[in-house]
């Protein structure tokens, strides 16, 4: 009877007013089933084989999350989310499957509708472009996204102090590039104040960044900065923004994606207000290929994921995981994911029955059927749910129907995309490089000046030896006896091979060692993702 109740609470008794219709069934399947607006902060999981349904999963919950206000994030890593921006049609293919589907799960209002949607891309092809500083990146991703060892993103981390003391903005990989280059230079040096400084380590580190810069990472890494309040929007009719970032290129350069990823979620956390447990979600972020944020990530990553996931959730964001295996995500923040949708996995190895049956042990048992077979056996577009229901308890495990998408299902052509692009409310926002000075320009400055006024110095002290010499010839004539000249006491001559490098480091060295540095200030998420 308990268990009848329960399912009458997030079936019957809840309306699209209150909740998202994920779907439902006929005869051997569920009653009408809801994710609750108000439990939709509580993070999710999509899990299922590749061709089970994700994708369409993924596609009616953007768009009923957008009905409802709230603006999406979402990767779109096979090219078919495009659709989400087109209304579906009569005409398709697949229309009578999805009007019988409706009819059967008791969708009464579908109805075929576009929706707001505004297309990212980190190299600004089928998007507008994403880009964030290397600063606002911090040490800790950035070691991740180059698979540093320990004593390297030691090394990086003392370029990032180096740069907070100097006042050197570090925007781009030049930036970077240029810093670790006058790191290397000083080593010795710096050694006095911050431990070891390797040659070897530095010119690893070097070598990472050229492997970012051939994966296209040059472009993520500049000016205008990305403002997260462009992926707010609401528009006119109250429908929130789906942001959809092109991703089929971008999963050449898996750790770009998964660190891309990884850094827009700290920086929701760190720039949205605390606001409780609202009435809805402030934002909803859907990542995607989860697994590969979590592949040999280390323990301390790991950790710091597990606490934005907790914490995060009191800003109104709800995160939701979507991969193939639910074994993919390591437990602790499993335990985190209070929504799910689990489509089909396949169980042909003792490996794969294995996760099947961990996968069944997630859920709440359902009398009516049982759990790891359901999981083998439901088809595509059908699933095995389990939403949150009254104070946040699991609800059992059900088959679900997915209900049928509003939206075209299937990509945008080119000139659709382009169209979509030309309306959005940020075109011609982030289109246009800015390259203001920075480290590098800074440094370049510091190394030209340096170099002058070696040359300056060299000049000088050639001139006192021709008036030596000149000296020197003029006693022999006059057959004086002179007295040495205090001019003839040479001071050290700078080599001309080394007037640039040591005159430069001296400089820069006595800058270090008196200035003051203001430190670049990160935020709530120091403490979290862009520094020990």
């Amino acid at each position: 009877m308990f268990e009848q109740n329960e399912r009458m609470e997030v079936g019957t008794q809840m309306s699209e007013g209150t909740g998202i219709f994920v779907g439902g069934g006929g005869e051997g399947y569920s009653e009408k089933q809801y994710l609750r607006l108000d439990y939709a902060n509580r993070h999710g999981l999509i899990a299922g084989a590749t061709g089970t349904g994700k994708t369409v999963t993924l596609q009616i919950l953007a768009e009923s999350f957008s009905n409802q206000g709230v603006p999406v994030f979402m990767s779109d890593v096979k090219g078919d989310l495009s659709g989400l921006a087109e209304a579906g049609s009569e005409q398709a293919k697949l229309h009578a499957p999805f009007m019988e589907r409706a009819a059967k799960i008791g969708f009464d209002d579908y109805r075929y509708e576009a929706f707001p949607v505004t297309f990212w891309d980190l190299y600004g092809e089928q998007g507008h472009p994403v880009r964030t500083t290397v600063s606002e990146m911090g040490p800790l991703l950035l070691s991740q996204l180059m698979e540093l060892s320990e004593a390297q993103e030691g090394i990086l981390n003392i370029a990032f102090r180096v740069a907070d003391e100097e006042g050197l903005p570090l925007l781009d990989l030049k930036d970077l590039q240029s810093l670790l280059v006058w790191i290397g230079q000083n080593a010795k040096d710096l050694a006095l104040r911050y431990g070891f400084v390797s040659s070897q380590s530095v010119g690893a580190i070097q070598r990472r960044l050229l492997v970012l810069e051939n994966q296209g990472a040059a472009d993520f890494f500049g000016e205008p900065a990305l403002e997260l309040e462009d992926m707010f929007h609401i528009d006119a009719e109250g429908r929130g923004q789906i942001n959809i970032l092109a991703a089929d290129k971008l999963m050449g350069a898996p750790k770009l994606y998964a660190t891309f990823l990884l850094w827009l979620l700290a920086e929701l956390f760190e720039n949205l207000p605390e606001i409780g447990d609202p009435e809805k979600p402030k934002f909803v972020f859907f990542f995607d290929e989860a697994h590969l944020l979590f592949d040999g990530a280390p323990k301390a990553l790991i950790d710091k994921v597990e606490q934005v996931a907790r914490l995060i959730r009191s800003k109104g964001v709800g995160v939701y995981f979507v991969t193939q295996n639910p074994a993919d995500v390591p437990e602790d923040i499993l335990g985190q994911l209070g929504n799910r949708v689990q489509h089909a996995l396949r169980a042909f190895t003792r490996k794969d029955q294995k996760d099947l049956r961990a996968a069944a042990d997630t859920y709440r048992e359902n009398p009516r059927f049982d759990i790891e077979d359901a999981i083998k056996e439901v088809g595509v577009g059908e699933a095995v749910t389990s939403l949150l229901i009254k104070k946040g308890m699991p609800g059992v495990a059900e088959r679900t129907l997915i209900r049928p998408p509003s939206s075209q299902l299937g990509p945008l052509n080119k000139i659709e995309r382009k169209a979509v692009m030309m309306s959005s409310p940020v075109a011609g926002k982030y289109e246009t490089v800015l390259d203001r000075d920075s480290a590098f320009e800074m440094l370049s400055a510091r190394a030209a000046k340096a170099a002058k006024d070696a040359e300056e110095a060299e000049a000088r002290e050639e001139e006192m030896e021709a008036r030596e010499r000149e000296y020197q010839t003029g006693r022999r004539y006059s057959g004086t006896r002179v007295g040495r000249s205090t001019a003839k006491k040479k001071t050290t001559r700078t080599r001309r091979g080394d007037s640039v490098g040591t005159a430069f480091a001296k400089s820069m060295m006595r800058s270090i060692g008196t200035k003051a540095g203001t430190a670049i200030v990160r935020g709530v998420m120091g403490s979290l993702f862009k520094g020990r």
